[in-house]
């Protein structure tokens, strides 16, 4: 027998649990507050999307940290090979990157989600845009809309609102007051896959912000990953900053700062370095001496000088040291709202293993509003995708 059901969001999560739930026959309503749907989505696959990630799947699931149990049911119900298989079924072949990221062979956002909702639509799906969730009146939930407030009843509820990481395509987190109003403990939304702020000299800020510092290696209590950043007009971000910005914003959080490691000769030893920085002509510039005995110069160098002003007149073999553990304060992360992603949200005590709210029966909660994180590289998108179908199969049993 139809059901029918309202999902709130129209991101992956939402737009996931809605292509199986139609499917089962059901009648699914989606409810986005944007004009149109998946504008998160879409920006993200503006420069190519990052759909999954080809590591053995051992590896796969467990980038999630704390989170790794809560998440591994929906993720082995719908893994990276699932999830190119799904793309493939709207007419999106993938390859796979030289980093292991998996990426549509068109490299656009869009022609998926096109096709995806068009297959929604097929289905029945029928889609509610400007529509801002409110809260709820008794069971029912409640909507701002350009005709004016509307109620909706329904015989179950998804919940796919994502987090606060760029509130401008719709993720402001302005649920987390009206859900802790209802007793549910979510946890602070904090920027994950972010920059840091660094204390830059004027000159340093003004001539290198924009200036990508390649083959590096960056060491935190996340591990040691080689790669790439780049220096902007406020500090550091990037791929290879994000892949450590969970740790550090945790440990400036619990110290008030944190330390980077640069290490801005991985190709080189500390003994070679001083070995090749000591044959260099003592009276030729440091400049001269920096690129000849260590191959380091335009925004390596700077950034060497920018943090350690005396760094001229080191012996060959503690600048040698200094180039390969270069420390670099951090400050702060970036606002949330320039992050990629977030974390906090929804604790997971609230959540049942279906991802039904225990407080609110027959409301379910699935993507980033969980609180959960990842780094980039496809791992955000597959478990936004893998816990909304998760949902909407626990949907699928309760309605039954």
């Amino acid at each position: 027998m139809s059901k029918t059901i309202a999902i709130v969001g129209g991101g992956p999560a939402g737009l996931s649990a809605a292509e199986l739930l139609s499917a089962a026959g059901h009648a699914v309503t989606v409810y986005d507050a944007m004009p149109t749907l998946g504008r998160k989505f879409l920006l993200a696959g503006k420069s190519g999307l990052n759909i999954t990630h080809a590591e053995p799947y051992e590896q796969f699931r467990n980038r999630f940290g704390a989170s790794n149990e809560r998440l591994r049911a929906a993720l082995d119900a719908f893994t990276p090979d699932d999830i190119r298989e799904w793309a493939a079924g709207l007419g999106t072949e993938t390859f796979v990157g030289s980093s292991g990221r998996v990426f549509p062979t068109v490299m656009k956002a869009s022609p998926l989600l096109r096709a995806w909702v068009a297959r929604l639509t097929a289905q029945g799906v029928a889609f509610r845009m400007r529509h801002r969730w409110t809260g709820f009146t008794g069971k029912a939930l409640v909507f701002e809309t350009p005709d004016g407030p509307l109620t909706v009843e329904a015989d179950a509820v998804l919940l796919g609102l994502g987090g606060a990481s760029w509130p401008r395509l719709g993720s402001d987190g302005g649920w987390v007051e009206v859900l802790r109003e209802k007793g549910i403990a979510v946890h602070p939304l904090r920027p994950a896959n972010c920059g840091f702020d660094c204390d830059w000299s004027e000159t340093f800020r003004d001539r290198f912000a924009g200036a990508p510092l390649k083959s590096v290696a960056l060491t935190s209590a996340a591990g040691r990953f080689p790669g790439e950043f780049v220096i902007s007009k406020h500090g550091i971000e990037g791929s290879l900053v994000y892949a450590h910005s969970a740790a550090l914003r945790d440990t400036i959080e619990a110290d008030g700062k944190a330390i980077l490691t640069v290490d801005l000769a991985p190709g080189r030893n500390e003994e070679r370095l001083a070995r090749d920085l000591a044959r260099q002509n003592a009276k030729a510039s440091f400049s001269t001496r920096l690129r000849k005995g260590a191959g380091l110069d335009g925004v390596k160098a700077a950034l060497l000088r920018e943090v350690l002003p005396g760094v001229a007149r080191l012996s060959p073999e503690k600048l040698g040291t200094a180039i390969k553990a270069l420390q670099l304060m951090l400050l702060r992360p970036r606002p949330i709202a320039e992050a990629i992603s977030s974390a906090g949200g929804i604790a997971w005590e609230e959540i049942e293993a279906d991802f039904s709210l225990h407080r609110l029966p027959g409301v379910f909660a699935a993507g980033e509003m969980l609180d959960w994180e990842a780094p980039t590289g496809g791992y955000l998108l597959t478990a936004c995708m893998a816990t909304g179908r998760a949902a909407a199969r626990g949907m699928l049993r309760t309605l039954e």
